[in-house]
Parts: structure tokens; sequence; C-alpha cells
């Protein structure tokens, strides 16, 4: 009896190791693949929430700045815990401060969309603006919106045109997004202006 409980209980273990290997932690490259994908949020539930302590160690107690995004983000939306917009977005803002460019478009985001906010897009350019500079192109895209519906300094506009004018696009569709919102901004711009920030290099002197 006791054999076969012994072997009862390594099956078990087996099949416990089993079910925990079948979901791995995200690597940052996975992770940020999600989150430009839109689809970080789907996966977590995608993988039955067994991932949420990982997720929630990486992000208060390692301090990750992705992980702090998605464990902001879940906390923001009620994705496998109870909501906790004031949480979530501290976290936010923290993984912001450590550079995450991810965690700055999606601030931005809800500045310019009045989500678990107040309404206030030129906030959202304050957000969006960093990241921006650093090459995101959701940012950049982002950006440029903001300014062709007038929000932000109008001396930054040929930069911001300058910056997704020159930006390489992941495929046709944001290239054609991409393309539309500049030319809503190059109408709020000098002929002569658009045409210069329209070179590889920008010279404003």
């Amino acid at each position: 009896m006791l054999r076969v409980s012994l072997a009862l209980l390594s099956l078990i273990s087996v099949n416990v190791f089993a079910l925990t290997e079948a979901v791995d932690i995200y690597s940052d490259k996975q992770l940020i693949s999600l989150i430009h994908s839109d689809q970080y949020l789907q996966r977590v539930k995608a993988d039955d929430c067994q991932l949420v302590q990982d997720i929630e160690a990486r992000a208060e107690v390692l301090k990750q700045p992705l992980y702090q995004f998605l464990w902001g983000e879940m906390l923001n939306n009620g994705v496998c815990v109870s909501a906790h917009p004031s949480r979530g977005m501290m976290l936010l803002q923290t993984s912001a401060e450590q550079g995450s460019s991810e965690a700055m478009v999606k601030l931005a985001d809800y500045y310019y969309r009045g989500k678990l906010v107040v309404k206030n897009p030129n906030r959202a350019v304050q957000y969006v603006l960093p990241a921006a500079a650093n090459g995101d192109v959701s940012a950049r895209m982002l950006l440029v919106r903001l300014f062709g519906e007038g929000y932000g300094s109008p001396t930054d506009y040929e930069m911001g045109y300058h910056w997704l004018y020159n930006s390489i696009f992941d495929n046709d569709a944001q290239q054609k997004k991409a393309s539309s919102l500049l030319q809503m901004l190059a109408a709020k711009m000098p002929a002569s202006i658009v045409v210069r920030a329209q070179q590889p290099q920008l010279y404003t002197r």
C-alpha cells in the first residue's frame, strides 16, 4: 500500500512539474512583442493566470520596468487580480521613470483618452515625447497625432514630423497610418519646414 502511495505521489509530482513547466515566465523580448501588438493582457489570461505571482514578484521585488508595466496594467484592468488602478498607475509611472518607452506611451494614451485620469492631451505630450526621442514608433505616431490635433508646442512640430517621417515601419498598415498622421501635421506647418523635416538629418539652423 505504501509502495502504491509513493508511486502515486511521484506521478502527481511529475504532473505538477509538467504543468509548471508548461508556462515559462516571459522573456523581455517576448514581453516587448506582446506589448507592441497589444496582446499582453490576453496572453496572461490565455496562460490561465499561472504567472501572476511571478509577474508580481518581478514588478514589486525585482523592480523590472517591463514587469512593472505588465503588473500595473493587470491592476488597471482587473486581469487575474482585483482591479486597483491607483496602484497600477503608480507602477506605470515608476516604469516610465526607469526609462520604459512602453510605460511612457501607455501613460500618454491614458491622458489622451481620459481613461482612469482626467483627460489632458498636453500632459500626454509630456509623457510621450521622451519615448518618441528614443525611437519608439508607437510613441512617434501618438506624438504626431497630438501635434496634428493642436496639442503641445508648435516649435516641436518639425522635430516630431522628422522623427516619424524617417521611422522604419513594421508593416504597410502602420506605414499608411503614419502617412495619414504626417499629412495632418503638415497642414499646420509651412511647406518649407515640411520639406526640411523630411530630410534624413534635421538642421534647424
